[in-house]
Order: structure tokens, then C-alpha cells, then sequence
């Protein structure tokens, strides 16, 4: 039997694909990777996807045009690779009788140590001073200790659970935010509130949550208001947890100090956007979770979740 062609449009995986490609032949999957950046338009994979047997999403516009599409053609199964499902229809796909799923509990550790970065980066001006030196200065900004600051973990999950453990082992305090999580779940020096109290304690706001309606926008002007003036901000989560034109507003008032942003609620960031200008502000491509062992682990998991999604349609 030939193999299943199976479409990957997940930039992290496509970066490491020869490597994947033998063990998925031996499960009967032949990767074929696509051209892209970041994500393919909804057009594109309108036209594309009916070609293939089943799909490993990345952060593409998973949409029930598409999968119906897809339908319309070869597509029985998809796995979106990763932790976020904002971009993906699961009820469409429900509907269609396409078995899909994500791969969650893959990288908390290596996200949360780019979170932690992050932290160090706005704390103690790092790039700040990288930036000087390769100017031909010799800058020597004072920071800021991070043992007594508080930390304001937005979302508690996988990633923000590793994200907390770390800051606690930098003699942080730590206030969780996370409307599923109880008191008893919590580690050991973690306190829970509810947004948006407590939230003028926090020296730094690190966002790790997922993107739901709930959670869209949940930085916004009142929320900024709220802070600590000269709060710094970690957004390692989903772009449009942040409301940037709020953000921008916050910046320029010196409410909030700094920002280190890794997603956007636009991606590739526009070149026209006015963060790129700001001199406060650090900046990543969607990519904290990006190691050789994080890839590794969840490539395989979604090569093995289809694997078994396709062995089930043809049984």
C-alpha cells in the first residue's frame, strides 16, 4: 500500500524534516513539507490540502472552509503540532468526522526558560547593552534585582507552571492568574488571585496563557492602568493576549517600562507596526519553542498521532 502523503506546515518541525521523514515512512507517512514562513493563507490551503491524506498544522488558519476543502479531496485526519488551538476548528472538524487533536505537555520547560530569559533581558537591560557595545559605546544601565520582585504568571498551565517553578528558584514572589486552577494545585511560594487583582504588586507580567475569547485582549488600557507603573511585560503565550495599540499607548507613557514579546496579534510583525521603533522593547518570531529536543519530542508525537488517526479511517 502506498503511503499516506501527509502536508506539514509547522515552521519549528519543517526546520528539522529530513529527520523526521524515515520514521513516519516506517508508519506509512510521507511527509511532504510545505513553503512557508510562518503560516499559509487560507486560499493556499484551499488549493493544497485536498492533495493530502492528513495535515500537521502549525499556526495556519485551520478554518472550516479549509477543512471542508480538504474533505472535498483526500484529507482524513489532522494533528495541529503543539500546545495553542486558537487557529483550528475543531467543531468543523467534528462535524466532518475528521479525527484531529494537538500534542499538549510537549515543551512548557524549554517556553518557560525563554520566559525567564525574557525576564533577566527587561531586568537587567541586556540587549540594552549588546545593542550599545555593537554601536561603539559602553553602556552600563542599572537594573533591577530580581529576588523580592513580584511576578505576575497569566496563566498556569504546562508553560506557566515551569515558568513559575524557575522564577521561584530566583528568590521571586509569584501571584498566578488562571481561572481553572485551584489553590491546592499550586507550587509551594505560588499565590492565586484573580484578575486583575493584586496586579499593582507586579514588577514584571509574564503571559503564558492560551487564546480564548475570555482571554483576547486581556492586557488592555485597564488592565495597564492597573499595574505597577514601570511594570515590565513578557508575552511568550498568543499575540492577541496583549492589545499592542494599548501596549503602544502604555510604552509611551512609561506606565509600562519594557516589553519582550515573542508572538503578536499579527505575524511576521508588520514593518510599518510602531513596537519596531520603540527602544524599550525586545522582540522573538513566534519561536520560544524551538530546541532540537522540544521539536524532536513533539514531531514524533504528532507523527504517531496520525499515524494512528490514518490506521483507524482504512480499518
Amino acid at each position: 500500500m502506498a503511503a499516506h502523503r501527509i502536508l506539514v506546515t509547522c515552521p519549528p518541525m519543517l526546520g528539522m524534516i529530513e529527520a523526521f521523514v524515515a520514521p513516519a515512512l516506517e508508519l506509512g507517512l510521507e511527509l511532504v513539507p510545505a513553503e512557508v514562513t510562518q503560516t499559509l493563507s487560507e486560499e493556499e490551503l484551499i488549493e493544497l490540502l485536498p492533495q493530502f491524506d492528513g495535515w500537521i498544522i502549525g499556526d495556519d488558519p485551520a478554518t472550516q472552509q479549509v477543512f471542508e476543502a480538504g474533505q472535498r479531496g483526500s484529507l482524513k485526519a489532522a494533528v495541529k503540532w503543539g500546545i495553542g488551538v486558537d487557529n483550528v476548528d475543531f467543531k468543523a472538524c467534528e462535524a466532518l468526522g475528521i479525527p484531529i487533536t494537538n500534542t499538549p505537555g510537549m515543551f512548557g520547560g524549554e517556553v518557560a526558560d525563554v520566559a525567564v530569559g525574557y525576564v533577566i533581558a527587561l531586568a537587567r537591560h541586556t540587549v540594552d547593552i549588546d545593542r550599545g557595545v555593537r554601536s561603539g559605546g559602553w553602556p552600563k544601565p542599572r537594573g533591577l534585582s530580581l529576588a523580592g520582585r513580584t511576578a505576575a504568571v497569566v496563566g498556569y498551565g504546562d508553560i506557566g507552571r515551569n515558568t513559575a517553578r524557575r522564577l521561584l528558584v530566583a528568590d521571586m514572589q509569584v501571584i498566578a492568574y488562571d481561572p481553572y486552577v485551584d489553590e491546592a494545585s499550586l507550587e509551594p511560594g505560588v499565590s492565586l488571585a484573580a484578575w486583575p487583582e493584586r496586579l499593582a504588586d507586579a514588577d514584571f507580567v509574564v503571559v503564558n496563557c492560551a487564546l480564548t475569547p475570555s482571554s483576547h485582549h486581556l492586557l488592555n488600557a485597564e488592565a495597564f492602568a492597573a499595574m505597577k507603573p514601570g511594570v515590565r511585560v513578557v508575552n511568550v503565550g498568543r499575540g492577541p493576549v496583549i492589545d499592542e495599540q494599548a501596549l503602544i499607548e502604555a510604552l509611551a507613557s512609561g506606565q509600562v517600562h519594557s516589553a519582550a514579546l515573542d508572538v503578536f496579534e499579527q505575524e511576521p510583525l508588520p514593518a510599518e507596526s510602531p513596537l519596531r521603533s520603540h527602544p524599550s522593547c525586545v522582540f522573538g518570531s513566534h519561536n520560544a519553542s524551538n530546541t532540537v529536543d522540544g521539536v524532536e519530542r513533539t514531531s514524533q508525537k504528532a507523527i504517531q498521532l496520525l499515524a494512528g488517526f490514518l490506521q483507524e479511517a482504512i480499518a
